[in-house]
C-alpha cells in the first residue's frame, strides 16, 4: 500500500473530530480570526478569501460575514458584495493565474456538495485545457504545486488593487 503524508491536514482532521464548535466562516470573518491569514481582501457585507483544500491553486471563495445559509435569507446589499467580490475574483484569478475557464458555483446543501451547509459562500475555481486531473482518477491525490501563502501573494496585490479602483 502507497502513503499520501499530508501533514498540514492534521489540525483539519483532529479538530473535526473533536467535536470543534463554530463556523469557520464566522471565524474568518473576524480579522485576527481562525484562517484570518488566507482571507485575500474584506469588504462590508462579505471577504474573499483562500480554499484550505483546493481543488486548483488559486481556489477561492466570496462569503458574507453574516451567518446565514441561503441566497433567500441574504439581504440585497450583502448579495450585490458577494456579486461585486465575485467579479473582482475573477478578475483577479484571470490576472494572476491566465485560467482557460473558471468554475464558479454555489452548494446550497450537503446533497448538492456543500462542505459547510449552514453559511452561504461562492466557489470559484480556476481551470486550464487539459487539468482533468488524471492522478485524482487513478491515484486519489490531487497534486498542488503551489503554497497556499504563495498563492495569497500572488493575487492579495491584485484584490487590492480592483478595491482602490472599485471596479
Amino acid at each position: 500500500m502507497e502513503r499520501l503524508w499530508t501533514p498540514w491536514r492534521l489540525s483539519y482532521v483532529t479538530g473535526a473530530s473533536d467535536g470543534a464548535k463554530g463556523c469557520i466562516f464566522c471565524d474568518a470573518a473576524v480579522p485576527g480570526g481562525r484562517d484570518a491569514e488566507l482571507v485575500l481582501v474584506r469588504g462590508r457585507f462579505a471577504y474573499v478569501i483562500l480554499n484550505r483544500y483546493p481543488y486548483n491553486n488559486g481556489h477561492l471563495m466570496v462569503v458574507i460575514n453574516r451567518h446565514v445559509a441561503s441566497l433567500q435569507a441574504a439581504t440585497h446589499d450583502e448579495l450585490a458584495e458577494v456579486m461585486r467580490l465575485t467579479r473582482h475574483a475573477e478578475i483577479a484569478l484571470s490576472d494572476g493565474y491566465q485560467p482557460h475557464g473558471i468554475n464558479v458555483g454555489i452548494n446550497l446543501g450537503r446533497p448538492a456538495g456543500a462542505g459547510v451547509v449552514d453559511h452561504l459562500h461562492v466557489h470559484l475555481v480556476p481551470r486550464w485545457n487539459g487539468d482533468t486531473s488524471f492522478i485524482s482518477i487513478v491515484g486519489n491525490v490531487r497534486v498542488l504545486p503551489e503554497e497556499l501563502g504563495q498563492t495569497a501573494e500572488r493575487l492579495r496585490p491584485i484584490f487590492e488593487r480592483l478595491a482602490e479602483q472599485d471596479v
